[in-house]
């Protein structure tokens, strides 16, 4: 029954339970038509079934057109709804809450990036936490950032690598010096090796990635000249 104070709460309730509906649906090209079309026409409303569909939306570009709908409502709404989905214990729904918030790019988001997130066991999030922090960082606390990424240096496969050499290259020249410590600490490692290709990168954009980590893993193998006149000593 109607409101009779409200006479379109009914409707209101409808038309959120279909947009929900559309948002489960098993066909992707569905769900991204909805999410759109929320983008299109932004509303309020929108918010929660955008932000609870983050969290086990499967697609990719769904889950990349649920945020740029989420960047079209007001950010008094999104900013603290975000804040707290940072908290979440459903590992995607952190990570597309820090995805969403370095599309905003809100400088009050900076904040909200903590060191457990940029270590954190799961790689999507600690990816996204780095590509967030590198984009959201001021000026003097860039060196400090990069410093704590050399944690990371040598994590995982070449694409989670290549995601925190993106990172570095947005923290730019102040990344360079916990770079070049992480590059000796230790020649032979994986770390350093990845240390050594992201700082050449940085120093020489035009550098391919495949290019900087082929010299980068040079100066760990041995020379084999210098081993041959070792052996006639």
């Amino acid at each position: 029954m109607t409101d009779p104070e409200h006479p379109d709460a009914d409707d209101h309730a409808d038309r959120l339970d279909r947009v929900r509906a559309l948002l489960d649906d098993n066909d992707p090209s569905i769900r991204l038509r909805t999410v759109m079309a929320m983008g299109a026409r932004p509303h309020p409303d929108w918010l929660e079934p955008l932000i609870a569909r983050c969290g086990i939306e499967p697609d990719f570009g769904v889950r990349d057109t649920l945020s740029w709908a989420l960047l079209h409502l007001p950010k008094e709404l999104t900013l603290p709804r975000l804040q707290r989905e940072l908290g979440s214990f459903n590992p995607q729904a952190r990570s597309q809450a820090l995805h969403t918030l370095s599309k905003i790019g809100d400088p009050r988001a900076w904040e909200w990036i903590t060191t457990e997130m940029v270590r954190d066991r799961d790689d999507e999030v600690a990816l996204t936490a780095w590509r967030a922090a590198a984009a959201l960082a001021p000026e003097d606390a860039r060196a400090s950032l990069a410093e704590e990424f050399t944690r990371q240096l040598g994590r995982g496969d070449s694409r989670l690598q290549q995601g925190l050499t993106r990172a570095f290259r947005v923290l730019d020249e102040a990344s360079l010096p916990a770079l070049d410590r992480a590059a000796n600490e230790d020649p032979a490692t994986a770390a350093a090796i990845h240390a050594r290709a992201t700082a050449m990168l940085i120093r020489d954009p035009e550098l391919t990635v495949a290019v900087a980590f082929e010299r980068a893993a040079k100066p760990a193998q041995a020379d084999p000249e210098e081993g041959q006149a070792g052996s006639d000593s």
